[in-house]
């Protein structure tokens, strides 16, 4: 009488320098618990460089791997082929350009190999061409520059996405959850209950779930009304809404919005609008390398002198100058430990 199969599952971790250590720690660690439940180790893993040299995260913490990009190549097509690769990286992701990298993951995908990311890794697979026309996720804070870098992509603001055997999370603790998500595909709902009692987490988020926290948290906001107009704002960058145009969508008076806002944030609708767009251009000048000219664009602006002058009286500096800033940041943190 034959046996039944034992399950197992293989994956490669492929470490970009300045990883993020809370979703590469919080993932293979879920994937030990759910190991010791089982018995036996139905997962295992194996870390992965460029070269094959240590990596360091973004907290300095360097981490030893075991094979370099020459050797997946090689494994792919031998008994080491692996079921999974997941791309982990973090901060100064737009900085790491390999095209021996893509063309690995795109022939990893090609063979039937699922290939995701923790954290910003969406940015090296949409690099490869990988999330053309997929649903994908991305950390909250790298959002804008991707969109506009990768417009091909359906990048949401989900804790993961699992998109024709691409897994992409936001990473933090999402990729906790992206985990969890695998492991109930392969054992069931049981071994994810056991596994999450012993982590102590109380639930499994869906993958739609916030990233960030509310806006009536994070602002300290308790009007609906504001909250609404706010989220519109929000959604309505780059073709800045007239306040005629909020006020029709709010059901409410141009005079009645003006003293809401004078009440609740302390500034007029106008100047949070404009708060808020000069936010997303200072993430795009720090996550991207598109010219300040279509950062200004994007953000709604008419001009780019009009959007440096605005710039300047909200940070105290242009925004060429931030650019300067950030690359002088990332020449020092190179040579260093980043922190």
């Amino acid at each position: 009488m034959s046996k039944t199969p034992i399950k197992t599952r293989s994956l490669v971790f492929f470490l970009v320098p300045h990883f993020t250590m809370l979703p590469f720690s919080a993932a293979v660690e879920t994937l030990r618990i759910a190991n010791r439940m089982l018995g036996y180790s139905a997962y295992t893993w194996r870390l992965a460089s460029t070269d094959g040299q240590k990596v360091y995260s973004s907290s300095g913490i360097g981490l030893e791997v075991n094979t370099s990009l020459a050797d997946e190549r090689r494994n792919l097509g031998g008994e080491n082929r692996p079921n999974m690769v997941l791309v982990c990286s973090g901060i100064y992701v737009e900085e790491f350009h390999n095209k021996s990298v893509n063309a690995w993951l795109r022939e990893t995908y090609n063979r039937g190999v699922a290939v995701g990311s923790l954290c910003t890794g969406a940015h090296v697979l949409a690099q490869a061409g990988l999330l053309n026309g997929k649903r994908c996720a991305i950390h909250w804070e790298n959002l804008p520059g991707f969109s506009e870098t990768f417009p091909q992509a359906e990048v949401y603001a989900d804790l993961y996405e699992v998109d024709s055997n691409l897994y992409t999370c936001a990473g933090g603790t999402a990729s906790l959850d992206m985990m969890l998500n695998l492991i109930g595909q392969d054992f069931g709902e049981n071994l994810v209950n056991r596994v999450c009692e012993q982590q102590l987490t109380d639930r499994v988020r869906s993958p739609h779930d916030r990233q960030r926290l509310p806006l009536r948290a994070r602002l300290g906001v308790q009007n609906a009304k504001v909250l609404s107009i706010i989220e519109l704002m929000e959604s309505n960058l780059a073709e800045p809404l007239s306040l005629l145009e909020i006020a029709d969508d709010a059901g409410l008076s141009r005079r009645q919005i003006e003293r809401l806002f004078r009440q609740e944030m302390g500034r007029s609708p106008a100047r949070y609008y404009l708060e808020i767009r000069l936010d997303r251009a200072r993430h795009l000048l720090v996550q991207s390398s598109m010219p300040v000219v279509e950062v200004a664009v994007a953000c709604g602006f008419v001009s780019a002198s009009h959007f440096s002058k605005c710039y300047r009286e909200l940070y105290n500096r242009s925004p060429q100058q931030e650019r300067a800033e950030r690359k002088l940041t990332m020449s020092s943190n190179r040579t260093g430990v980043v922190v």
